[in-house]
């Protein structure tokens, strides 16, 4: 391959590097497998790098399991009692679940449909969202979206107290609504569906819905939501984390039922805290999303990955 064609189509830089191979002998040419970009193996130092990262990433869970395997004497001896699990974590975990005081299956059941809700609700709005914003025309529509961003910018805990205000004016303190209602849409939702919507969804598909007579409901139900299925994946799985482990505005407008982070501090003795049940129960909480993972991160994965190659 001439160094002149190489120059073309990659820069001087790729010139330069092809007249230094050309000098050791080894010259680029048409059918050399070893440039093409998907045959290339990563290096030693990219598998170092991802090793730190799964390292640090997989140690809290890890430490988690230790001192909820360990006792209170061992936690006081040793800020890492043990390097192995014992059997004493299950013994805990089936303490915790046993409890009658906290009531763990309630818990849970609230837990789950806090945020099986919440994930529905916002994969739905924010993809209408979305499609609104990234594919039709209408007055103030930039403003509205920078608008819509610029929430993103305001932290929770401003809208804490108005927000309590309102619960309390519907009577839906200590209900589920309360956890359900404010959270059914989000800015980053909107944002990152328009985002995707913007470039997986050809325009010439929503003109031929028009042109057939759908509605505009129609053609987003039938054409923009199945589109934005991969986005929408993972959207609701990071939406069902941060549900899940939502503390702080539970914390707030609860005071008799409650839900698997709420249930943590109720672990803890009234003098004395043990430590082991208490890590016992951050581990039980954060069980449920380490099996979403294993079992649905492949999926996710491929998916995300066929929407950004149809896009």
């Amino acid at each position: 391959m001439s160094t002149a064609y190489i120059e073309n189509v990659s820069g001087a830089g790729a010139k330069k590097y092809a007249k230094k191979r050309a000098a050791k002998g080894k010259p680029i040419t048409l059918n050399s497998q070893s440039h093409n970009p998907a045959n290339r193996r990563p290096g030693w130092v990219t598998y170092g790098l991802l090793s730190v990262v799964l390292l640090a990433s997989v140690f809290p869970l890890y430490y988690t399991a230790i001192l909820g395997s360990a006792t209170r004497v061992e936690i006081a001896q040793s800020a890492l009692p043990r390097l192995v699990p014992g059997p004493n974590l299950l013994r805990n975990l089936a303490d915790i679940v046993a409890n009658h005081q906290i009531d763990f299956w309630a818990s849970f059941a609230n837990s789950v449909i806090v945020a099986v809700v919440v994930s529905a609700a916002t994969v739905f709005f924010s993809t209408l969202a979305g499609f609104s914003f990234a594919k039709l025309d209408f007055r103030g529509k930039n403003g509205l979206y920078v608008f819509v961003i610029a929430t993103m910018a305001i932290p929770m805990q401003l809208g804490t107290v108005p927000m309590f205000i309102m619960m309390n004016e519907f009577g839906w303190l200590d209900t589920l609504t309360a956890l359900i209602v404010p959270s059914l849409v989000g800015a980053f939702g909107v944002f990152w569906m328009t985002q995707y919507l913007s470039e997986a969804l050809p325009y010439e598909l929503v003109e031929a819905a028009r042109v057939d007579g759908a509605t505009v409901f129609r053609t987003f139900w039938s054409i923009a939501l199945p589109a934005a299925r991969p986005a929408a994946a993972t959207l609701a799985l990071f939406t069902f984390v941060g549900s899940w482990n939502n503390f702080f505005w539970p914390s707030v407008v609860m005071r008799t039922q409650m839900t698997l982070p709420l249930v943590i501090p109720q672990l803890s003795g009234a003098f004395t805290a043990d430590h082991a049940v208490v890590m016992s129960g951050v581990f039980l909480i954060a069980l449920p999303l380490l099996i979403v993972f294993v079992f649905l991160g492949k999926q996710l994965v491929s998916g995300v990955m066929a929407g950004a190659v149809k896009g």
